[in-house]
């Protein structure tokens, strides 16, 4: 990879997001079949379908930009659906494991926060306002499945009852 300029950095940090989404267009089905609460299985549901529509989106940027629509192998988003496996294939109390998930799936959300808040101020940057405002609905978007996120894991008050985490 050379990079002689910000907007071959742009390019290269597009194709990782692309590939990062295309990962999760995989993965959040599994954690939503793995979820054990009704309101999360739902966010997750709801996530994936607003997954496709970031891919779309990102797809629509390349055409912007002239380039072909193709990701490269995101080696961290890669790693994040690792540790998200690891949840999904946990034994044990539903409740501990749904939150692993929440936990898993918002370390996701940040990555995905950094990504686009790079690739939205970088395009602002290179005066890119259509390309800029299309990044920036995902970048909210994510910021919102991450509150969301916060809230379910908030809302799970009887994980830190004493029976939890206690073996008989």
């Amino acid at each position: 990879m050379k990079l002689h300029s910000l907007e071959d950095l742009f390019h290269e940090q597009l194709r990782d997001m692309f590939d990062a989404e295309k990962q999760l267009i995989k993965a959040l089905p599994k954690m939503a079949k793995a979820a054990s609460s009704e309101e999360l299985r739902t966010a997750f549901e709801e996530h994936f379908d607003q997954t496709r529509t970031h891919v779309e989106r990102l797809e629509r940027v390349f055409e912007l930009l002239g380039k072909k629509a193709r990701g490269k192998n995101c080696e961290a988003m890669d790693g994040l659906v690792e540790e998200g496996q690891d949840m999904i294939d946990a034994e044990g109390d539903d409740m501990v494991r749904d939150a692993g998930l929440i936990a898993a799936a918002q370390r996701v959300e940040h990555y995905e926060m950094a990504g686009y808040g790079c690739l939205h101020t970088w395009a602002r940057q290179m005066n890119k306002h259509d390309v800029a405002d299309l990044l920036e609905q995902t970048l909210n978007e994510e910021k919102e499945a991450d509150q969301r996120l916060t809230h379910i894991g908030e809302g799970m008050v009887n994980l830190a009852a004493p029976h939890h985490g206690q073996h008989a």
